[in-house]
């Protein structure tokens, strides 16, 4: 993660599934590997009418962890019947106990008359991808193009919008605006700081993403060959300012390959892991390039430079040109390889 992130979640401790488990799992996790990330949404609700206005909310949770997904949710039903909703008792689930959390998510689930919602699950691995592009894609980038992706999903479906509530860790009027242009027909947009435990559509869906994170989490299962019974599932709240989570980095790290895909390797707290425990690791393909001369050195400079028999010696080493009697010198993955040039034939 970004040194200049800043983390807004408080720290809750994550447990590991029991086998006296008895609360059943919500319909949005999963049963294989989180290798890609993916969206769970539900159909529309029975009582809404065609072209019905609707209200929508937006949250996440996982947005600090070093390791598990990050998870946007929506939720959302007839702007007529938002103070039916809030009646419901929703609040922002970050305030809530996992058990309260659990049984808001039952209520929602109650009434698909009422209420729809979806969610998108991303994978640490597709994070941890996205923030290591060579063209620079940071969180923030990403928690936008997913908020608007369910935004569109939504209307996709058929959810006629006309009121969005957003909670944001970033700037929220640059963002706001940023949402009115993409979204011109949507009469009423807001995104604010602890929207969550302003607007109770909000608070819902920060239910739906919170407990289907914590499930997925829970039941996390290790796409990695024969770790399932050799890796603690004791890592704490996931944040990297957790010493239990600090810890478990530490015990679960591989010198060579590093960290198992239930972590965010692009995280400074792994990066560091890495630098300071890990072995170093030199890649041929790198020392080839740092052998290479400058372009610049092959042709001679005004005022100085190479001797012309060096300057020649260089344009014969590094020409696009060969022979079988002045050969080039083969690079050196195709002398590890045993490759051959086509003038060698």
């Amino acid at each position: 993660m970004d040194p200049d992130e800043s983390l807004t979640e408080e720290i809750e401790e994550t447990q590991p599934a029991t086998e006296t488990e008895s609360s059943t799992r919500p319909p949005s996790g999963t049963n294989t590997p989180l290798l890609k990330s993916y969206t769970y949404a539900t159909p529309l609700p029975t009582g809404l009418e065609p072209d019905q206005e609707c209200i929508l909310g937006v949250d996440e949770a996982g947005r600090g962890p070093v390791l598990g997904p990050m998870v946007y949710g929506i939720c959302y039903c007839p702007l007529s019947k938002q103070d039916e909703l809030a009646d419901l008792g929703f609040a922002d689930s970050k305030t809530l106990k996992e058990n309260e959390r659990d049984s808001l998510l039952d209520v929602i689930m109650s009434r698909p008359d009422l209420i729809g919602w979806s969610v998108r699950v991303l994978s640490p691995m597709d994070i941890s991808n996205s923030m290591l592009r060579k063209d620079k894609y940071n969180l923030n980038a990403l928690a936008h193009d997913t908020t608007i992706q369910l935004i569109k999903e939504a209307i996709a479906s058929g959810v006629n919008l006309r009121e969005v509530y957003v909670d944001t860790v970033g700037p929220p009027e640059s963002y706001q605006k940023k949402l009115e242009r993409i979204f011109p027909t949507i009469t009423k947009i807001v995104v604010a700081k602890k929207a969550d435990s302003k607007y109770p559509i909000v608070s819902a869906a920060s239910i739906c993403a919170k407990v289907t994170r914590d499930d997925v989490l829970r039941h996390w299962i290790f796409a990695e060959t024969g770790v399932k019974d050799t890796i603690s599932r004791q890592f704490g709240s996931g944040y990297p300012s957790d010493p239990k989570t600090v810890s478990w980095l530490k015990s679960n790290m591989d010198p060579i390959f590093g960290y198992p895909n239930i972590v965010r390797f692009s995280w400074q707290t792994c990066k560091t892991l890495l630098e300071t425990s890990g072995k170093p690791v030199r890649w041929p393909d790198d020392e080839e390039a740092n052998a290479q001369p400058r372009i610049s050195a092959l042709f001679n400079q005004s005022g100085g430079g190479s001797s012309a028999a060096t300057l020649a010696q260089q344009r014969q080493q590094y020409s696009t040109f060969a022979s079988k009697k002045d050969p080039r010198p083969q690079p050196l993955f195709m002398q590890e390889m045993a490759l051959r040039s086509a003038v060698d034939f």
